[in-house]
């Protein structure tokens, strides 16, 4: 992984996660209009987790242009850090988000994906990564090469958070997928990515077919219908929590972002079904605050805190 220990003017803190991938602005039409903020998958996640309170550094590819300031303002909101290579000349790039009548969103995006090789120097305890980085050349190649470095060093997560019209065909997208899942510990992707990837199997047998290839953990996201987390030894499922619904943006990076913090959290116990049972409950419940607002708006750890039972313990 990149270092995060810089000198001078640079100086930042170690990071406890460090994210790989995109940052761009999303421009969201809906009958009302339309309004932009920043987004990506990657850089909503690592926002997610700087409001939860996780010293989060974020690697990616942002122009230098009026963008590229609100994207860096964004972070720095949420006490993230942008990571040295992250910017380069140009135009950051975008991402027009239509609105339907049930909040779901269609994409089309406009984006180039290149960042310079960096040489790994620290790793953090779990470096996460996904979306379209992980597909896009010619960046996804560098992606690539970073989780060839992390794998067995640190723990690596991956969501792969499919957007088709980026992609080339599904054969190329899934071959691309399964040569980067061997070198993670965590899967966690959508219903529709897993269906996408795997049109004809169950998404219990998609599941298995995914931690074949080397994960520990495998979780499925199910929008209203809960999700699933199965490992090797035991297969959980956990409902959704009801929300009321602004938009869908962002839902699922805020269940990935608080299934990070989770297990940097879980202690001793590893992925027992009990600690997969908290895992998916806290996941969902940051999901549902999120889509309760418009845009890509997580909780923070004192809003997750609050939604969730008394009982279910958020940190130690």
């Amino acid at each position: 992984m990149p270092s995060v220990q810089q000198t001078g003017a640079d100086l930042q803190p170690a990071s406890d996660v460090v994210v790989v991938g995109e940052a761009l602005v999303d421009i969201v039409v809906s009958p009302q209009g339309s309004v932009e903020h920043p987004g990506g998958s990657p850089a909503n996640v690592a926002y997610g987790l700087g409001r939860l309170g996780v010293t989060t550094g974020l690697l990616t590819s942002i122009g230098d242009d009026h963008y590229a300031a609100a994207v860096g303002e964004h972070l720095r909101s949420a006490g993230v850090h942008l990571l040295p290579g992250s910017r380069r000349p140009g135009a950051t790039a975008t991402a027009t988000a239509v609105l339907a009548s049930d909040g779901s969103a269609q994409y089309d995006f406009d984006i180039r994906w290149d960042f310079p090789r960096i040489t790994p120097a620290t790793m953090p305890k779990i470096l996460h990564t996904g979306s379209i980085a992980t597909f896009l050349a010619p960046g996804a190649a560098v992606v690539k090469e970073m989780l060839e470095q992390a794998h067995q060093r640190c723990v690596v997560t991956y969501d792969p958070n499919i957007r088709p019209a980026l992609l080339g065909s599904q054969a190329e997208a899934k071959t691309i997928f399964e040569e980067l899942v061997p070198l993670t510990e965590v899967v966690k992707l959508s219903d529709e990515d897993a269906r996408w990837l795997y049109p004809r199997l169950t998404l219990e047998d998609i599941a298995a077919r995914i931690l074949g290839l080397g994960p520990g953990l495998v979780a499925v996201t199910m929008g209203a219908e809960g999700s699933l987390l199965t490992t090797h030894a035991a297969q959980v499922a956990v409902p959704a929590v009801e929300s009321a619904v602004a938009d869908t943006i962002g839902a699922g990076d805020s269940y990935m972002s608080a299934l990070i913090y989770g297990l940097l959290m879980r202690g001793a116990d590893g992925l027992a079904p009990s600690v997969m049972e908290s895992l998916g409950r806290m996941a969902a419940k940051a999901a549902a605050i999120t889509v309760r607002r418009p845009g890509a708006q997580p909780p923070t750890l004192e809003e997750l805190r609050e939604d969730l039972p008394k009982h279910e313990p958020v940190a130690p």
